[in-house]
Parts: C-alpha cells; structure tokens; sequence
C-alpha cells in the first residue's frame, strides 16, 4: 500500500510555499528544463462553470512534466458574486512510475507563482516606487512579494476599485516602506516607476497615457489594459508565446485576435529575460503580459511537497490500486 500526501493552505505555507526567493529559483529552473527538453507542458484545457455565456467562469486542467515529477493543476474560476472565487488544486505523479505522490492545495502558490514571475520581470530594471492596482489574493501576494524582495522601495501606492478592502490589506502592515492608498487609478499611477495590475476587471480601464517613458506594467489581470496602452509600449515582453494566444482573454491575445497586433512586436519572453540577460532599452515603456506557464506550477508543487515529507508535514492518505479479479 502507498500514500498519497495531503498538503492543505497552512501546510503549503509551513513546507515554504511563500518563499518569493525559492519560487524565482523554481521558475528559473523550469525554464532550463523546458529549454533542454527536460519539461513538457501540453496546452490547457478548459469546462465552462456557472450560466453559459459568462465569460472567465471556467474550470481549468493545466498539465506538465518537470524532470522526475508530472501533474496537473486544476483551478476552478467561480461565477461573479461566488465566494470563495476560485479553487485549485495539483495531483503530483511520479513521471517515471506514474505512482500518485500528493495533493496539494494551489490557491495561495498560483498567487506566489504569479509574484514571482512579475518579481522576474522587476529584476530588469531599478525600481524606487511601485503601485498595486487591486487588492485581492494577487494584489496581496504581490505586496508580500515586493516586501520580501523589494524592502528598500521609496514607496508603494495601492489602489482597489472598493477602498475598504485597500484599507483591510493596509491594516495586515507594517511593511517595510511607506504604503499609500489611492482614490483612482490615475492618482496611484502618477508617480510610478512600475505598475502592477492584479484585478478582475470585466472591462478595461488603463489607456495609452499609463505608458510612460521608463515605465515597467505588468498586466496580471485580464482585462485592464486597452489596445491603446499596449500600441504604445517601447516593449511588449510575455512569459510565453504559444497556442493560448489564440483563446486567452489576456488583452494582449484579445488584440491579436482582433488584427490588431502583430506577435512578430514581441521582443522577448521570460527565458530570454532570466536566462538569457535580455534588457529593455533604459527609457522604453515596458509592457509585460503575465499568463501563467504550467510547468511553475508543477515545480512549485513538487519543491513544497518534498519539503513537507522531509519535515513531517501534512497528512497521509492510503492509497491502494483495487486489484483486478
């Protein structure tokens, strides 16, 4: 008989799940992999949840290999006004024997896993004061991000569309540098020298003057950026280019699917920024489209759960294949 580890929220977090360091590690070293042929990481695939037609309320299977261990991550984005929003959760196999090794809960490391890639993409260039548009699980983790890596920032502004839940992140501080709150998106962005956009606008609301001279965003949301903005960009960068841009509601793929934009105008993606020391020029806008690769998923999970079983975290579950009769 064999077990099947157990890893819920708490447990995630005691294994290490929100090492920011450790995560970029991850990321770093699935990029490798994927570059050597070490990692696979087959396309998603996707069920419609709630009333038909809404769009973004969808339920997720997202596979890869990375080395010794495949998974999946299945993440469920709930219908507007379904509390909790979403759910996910990654079964990790042995990818040599397919034997099951655990189960562990992804909300909080999909949110780690994402700050963790804009963390990356920060790296490019100084930064001094940054804003967080939203304050929801990727708004915060992207603020425990920029604590964790960035602790010597001038200032962080934060805006979200329903202030008291700016106030409630604001509260959970102190942080290790002054954190404002904004009354507008215009007003947080004024003085930025990167902006993250980690909301779930159903529409977009940041047109062609967020591009600034210098300027670092990241769209980590959908739907926050018009066409304008990204027409503008110096540099438009993704974390990959592959088959989704043909069904992402990302704003960067929306635009290519309207004729809009050109894929041959992205100058880099996540590999050639970490591995391979790709720099946008100085005072280029810079544009990042953050979709979210499987195989960070998939090696984040494995890291936590090894670390788990090594300390004694989590909880076993008997798992035992019923024999044929």
């Amino acid at each position: 008989m064999t077990t099947l580890l157990l890893l819920d929220a708490s447990g995630v977090r005691a294994a290490g799940g929100w090492d920011f360091t450790a995560a970029m590690a991850d990321i770093r070293a699935s990029l490798l992999a994927l570059r050597a042929g070490t990692a696979e990481m087959p396309a998603e695939t996707s069920v419609a949840l709630g009333p038909q037609g809404t769009r973004q309320a969808r339920a997720y299977a997202l596979p890869a290999r990375v080395g010794d261990v495949a998974g999946v991550k299945w993440t469920a984005h709930a219908p507007p006004g379904t509390v909790p929003s979403n759910a996910a959760l990654t079964l990790l196999n042995d990818a040599t024997t397919g034997h099951p090794l655990g189960l562990v809960d992804s909300v909080g490391l999909t949110a780690v896993r994402t700050a963790a890639v804009s963390a990356c993409v920060l790296d490019l260039r100084p930064v001094h004061r940054v804003t967080v548009l939203g304050a929801g699980r990727q708004g915060a983790a992207h603020l425990a991000m920029l604590a964790a890596l960035h602790p010597g920032l001038a200032a962080v502004t934060l805006w979200n569309r329903t202030p008291a839940r700016a106030e409630a992140l604001l509260r959970q501080g102190p942080f290790p540098w002054p954190l404002h709150l904004a009354s507008t998106p215009v007003e947080a962005c004024a003085e930025a020298d990167a902006v993250l956009t980690c909301t779930t606008a159903p529409s977009p609301f940041l047109d062609a003057s967020i591009m600034g001279p210098g300027r670092t965003l990241l769209q980590i949301g959908y739907n926050e950026v018009r066409f304008s903005a990204i027409d503008r960009a110096g540099a438009v960068t993704v974390d990959l280019l592959g088959d989704f841009a043909r069904t992402s509601a990302k704003s960067l793929f929306q635009m290519y699917r309207a004729g809009r934009f050109d894929l041959t105008r992205v100058q880099a993606d996540l590999a050639m920024m970490v591995l391979d020391g790709w720099h946008p020029a100085p005072d280029a806008a810079l544009y990042f489209s953050s979709f979210g690769l499987n195989i960070f998923d998939i090696a984040l999970a494995s890291r936590v759960l090894r670390t788990a079983e090594r300390q004694g975290i989590g909880i076993r579950i008997p798992w035992q294949d019923e024999p044929l009769s």
